[in-house]
């Protein structure tokens, strides 16, 4: 399983938004980039290649995807009519991973993608251990069976974190099963909010 194993602190500071909770914890203690100067040292003028590249690496980040993933991702978008940035973040939401995330098998993507490659999800009733996985409308996610039993699925269900989990709007939940399904396509405000996108087709538009 290919993924980031770097310190999520240094990229949280150095991107300004945590990619995972203990990059946000790192992030609010120390709110400015790395490097041996602090937070007083001259910060030189960021190009706009430079402001649109962080921006693609704060979405990749957040959403766990590599660079060659992420670019498959980008030219997939830019295929679709209509906003191609709004379809490629409809496409890193559709993620398996993520809709483990969404649905709160999870706290965090990194989770979801562990629990994903080790059988635990099913899609459609079939073991999918695919994190890139694209789940389509319609289609169900959910635990399987045998890993159900497992203590700590049990406790998401017993210890009513599930039942009183937000999903956003274009799934659906069933804490008591274990699953959830694909109600509709993702829109821009499902995504994380922390992404400008229109930076991210600039860049690869260059």
């Amino acid at each position: 399983m290919a993924r980031y194993r770097g310190p999520v602190g240094k990229i949280s500071r150095r991107l300004g938004v945590g990619i995972t909770e203990k990059g946000q914890r790192i992030l609010s203690r120390r709110p400015f980039p790395p490097g041996q100067h602090g937070p007083g040292a001259r910060r030189r003028q960021v190009s706009d290649y430079g402001v649109q590249l962080t921006e693609k690496q704060k979405a990749r980040h957040l959403y766990g995807v590599l660079e060659r993933q992420f670019r498959r991702l980008f030219e997939q978008a830019s295929r679709r009519s209509g906003v191609t940035g709004e379809h490629l973040l409809s496409l890193l939401e559709r993620r398996l991973d993520n809709v483990v995330y969404r649905l709160g098998f999870a706290l965090t993507r990194t989770q979801a993608r562990q629990l994903v490659c080790h059988g635990h999800i099913t899609v459609d009733g079939r073991k999918t251990n695919i994190p890139s996985f694209t789940v389509r409308v319609g289609q169900v996610i959910a635990v399987r069976p045998e890993s159900a039993r497992r203590t700590y699925f049990r406790n998401l269900v017993d210890g009513g974190e599930l039942k009183h989990h937000r999903v956003p709007d274009w799934l659906s939940l069933r804490p008591g099963e274990l699953s959830g399904q694909v109600m509709a396509l993702p829109r821009r405000e499902d995504a994380e909010p922390d992404i400008n996108e229109q930076l991210i087709v600039e860049f690869y538009s260059r």
